[in-house]
């Protein structure tokens, strides 16, 4: 890490650096907001694809002409690139269909269970260290997320329990890259892993035999949601990621379901109860403690939403 990044990790510094982060948080509080907007307009797991895709288009055409796209990584790293394929792909199918049943956000609120998933990666399988205050985060986060699952309704608990297995499987993916992909570049890996998502999501839809085109409708939002929420969203998050501390960078991500809130409210007109808003403050509160606490030979785990 050369000096100047040294310099940046751990601090937000002046408002050329401040902007970006504004951004991010306010498009990272979209990717619920999209797969609702998509909802009546294609079926979830078809536009999960069609999302993928053209972002793994977008990416791959920059790479083609920048010359920086290389097949050498995935030969090297293939087994990784399809596990890595599998978690975001059906994590992403998860997500799109859950929307059906979850309001944008209070489904925001429990994708921030990312980090305490992260934070058991790390602690189980890369040998990291939780403080106290992080084990009490972790406890006031499941409990939390309790207060939002055992809601009066069939739907509402199956949209967080679908919401909740693709926060796994997001969580399990940044373990895996953490692990395996550090040499890889990041235009590669991004390319592969979108690359491998879109396969798996293809064979997904194949199986249920719902392969089509989209609607004139659909296309826009679709164009849109690939470029916004996935390529920028994501260049906006590694970039972040490598100018921050981990504990603020988790910080800031954690705030994204208060705008998540805010846009569900002007587009859709769907505020949560005050059960789930009890809840999320809830998970909100623990991840704060989890993230900010000092930490006892803590590696810094990631987290990662599309």
């Amino acid at each position: 890490m050369t000096e100047t990044a040294r310099r940046h990790v751990g601090k937000v510094g002046n408002a050329q650096e401040l902007a970006p982060l504004i951004c991010l948080l306010l498009i990272d509080s979209l990717h619920f907001v999209f797969a609702r907007l998509l909802l009546p307009l294609i079926p979830p797991a078809l536009g999960a694809l069609y999302v993928i895709g053209i972002a793994t288009v977008e990416v791959g055409l920059f790479g083609l002409l920048t010359n920086r796209l290389r097949l050498a990584p995935l030969r090297r790293h293939w087994p990784t690139f399809v596990a890595i394929g599998i978690c975001v792909g059906i994590g992403a199918n998860l997500n799109y269909t859950a929307i059906a049943f979850i309001d944008p956000g209070a489904a925001a609120m429990v994708g921030k269970m990312a980090i305490i998933f992260s934070l058991g990666f790390g602690l189980l399988w890369l040998g990291d260290r939780l403080s106290l205050w992080q084990v009490i985060g972790t406890v006031v986060a499941l409990v939390s997320l309790a207060v939002i699952s055992f809601q009066p309704g069939h739907y509402l608990n199956l949209g967080v329990m679908m919401v909740l297995g693709s926060t796994f499987l997001y969580a399990l993916h940044t373990a895996l890259t953490k692990k395996h992909m550090g040499e890889v570049d990041l235009l590669n890996f991004f390319f592969y892993r979108l690359l491998l998502t879109a396969t798996v999501l293809v064979l997904i839809i194949g199986v249920r035999g719902e392969l089509a085109l989209p609607s004139s409708q659909a296309l826009p939002i679709l164009l849109i949601t690939g470029t916004v929420d996935v390529v920028i969203s994501r260049t906006l998050y590694y970039w972040a990621l490598r100018r921050l501390d981990m504990s603020v960078f988790a910080v800031v991500l954690a705030i994204s379901p208060v705008a998540a809130i805010v846009w569900s409210l002007f587009l859709f007109d769907v505020f949560p109860s005050g059960q789930q808003l009890l809840g999320g403050a809830g998970i909100l509160t623990g991840v704060a403690l989890v993230t900010s606490a000092p930490a006892l030979e803590r590696k810094p785990v990631a987290t990662d939403q599309c």
